[in-house]
């Protein structure tokens, strides 16, 4: 396992922990009167000025041309589609079905990378996503009931977010991690600020609301976001997403510490099984998400597929 996979999976990890806390900011936001679509706003404004600071202040490289408008619209179309997506489905499905769905999109991306990017298709790979798979549905667990409309808004939201991580996953080989979270983060603040002024929706009241939303841009966004692109271009898109279903196994423990909820035997089960698919696919160093004809094969002693600069 090269030193650049471990730091690409390290990031990945990272990026699914800060993601994961998102959820137990959220709980004190909506507590303080906060509603869902000011929380998304106030959550890509704020990280959109703290990361345009520190590109200015810095002088770094904005993205520009063809992939000044790729990473806009994974902002403003893909991020915003799947958010709005995933929460219009909790109200015509259980949160546990719909988390669930969403959490397809490693299958998706596995699948879809190999169908039409090309993507080797190793057995290790397919196994560590099926595997994580399992424990993400333990770790989920009851309450699977929904409405077929609840059903097709997750399974929407994670079609979307599988083509977000494709296609960052391709941007990423020619842009700085840092410039293209910026332009996400500033394109979605925009959709979702004329989404604010249609509906007014309400913002929160006290401190301790307005600190859980700095907690979301800054983690969870912020860090967050940065991770997950640094990430994404030393393990490729089908490996960072099973990495990143470490999310759910952060957001329950976070919730037994901070918020007193019991941790189900189900639930350490299934954290235990996607922690194995985890350790398993960072040290099997499965097949960069390279097209399969640009491989370049390894000597006979290697016993290991080739490995591309390419996400």
């Amino acid at each position: 396992m090269s030193r650049d996979r471990l730091v690409g999976a390290f990031l990945v990890a990272l990026s699914a922990a800060c993601f994961g806390a998102m959820a137990i900011f959220a709980r004190f936001a909506y507590a303080d009167g906060a509603e869902p679509v000011a929380v998304l706003f106030l959550r890509f404004l704020l990280a959109g000025i703290v990361l345009g600071v520190v590109m200015i202040s810095g002088r770094r490289a904005w993205p520009r041309g063809r992939n000044l408008w790729v990473l806009a619209a994974m902002g403003g179309i893909c991020y915003v589609g799947q958010s709005l997506s995933f929460f219009v489905a909790l109200e015509h499905a259980a949160a546990g079905l719909v988390a669930l769905l969403l959490y397809l999109y490693p299958f998706l991306v596995t699948v879809l990378g190999a169908v039409l990017l090309r993507r080797r298709l190793t057995m290790a790979r397919m196994s560590a996503v099926l595997i994580a798979l399992l424990g993400t549905a333990l770790t989920l667990g009851g309450g699977l009931s929904g409405a077929p409309l609840g059903i097709g808004l997750g399974l929407t939201a994670a079609l979307i977010y599988s083509v977000y991580i494709l296609v960052g996953g391709i941007v990423l080989t020619r842009e700085d991690p840092l410039g293209a979270a910026t332009v996400v983060m500033i394109a979605a603040a925009v959709v979702f600020g004329g989404i604010v002024a249609i509906e007014r929706p309400a913002f929160p009241a006290t401190v301790v609301g307005w600190s859980a939303i700095v907690a979301i841009a800054i983690v969870s966004t912020v860090v967050a976001m940065v991770s997950l692109f640094a990430g994404l271009r030393r393990v490729g898109a089908a490996d960072a997403a099973t990495l990143s279903t470490l999310e759910p196994v952060v957001t329950f423990a976070l919730a037994a510490v901070f918020l007193g909820e019991p941790l189900r035997g189900h639930q350490l089960l299934g954290g235990a099984i996607i922690l194995a698919a985890v350790i398993w696919l960072t040290r099997s160093g499965a097949a960069p998400d390279a097209p399969v004809a640009s491989q370049v094969p390894q000597p006979a002693a290697g016993g290991g597929s080739g490995r591309s600069s390419a996400s």
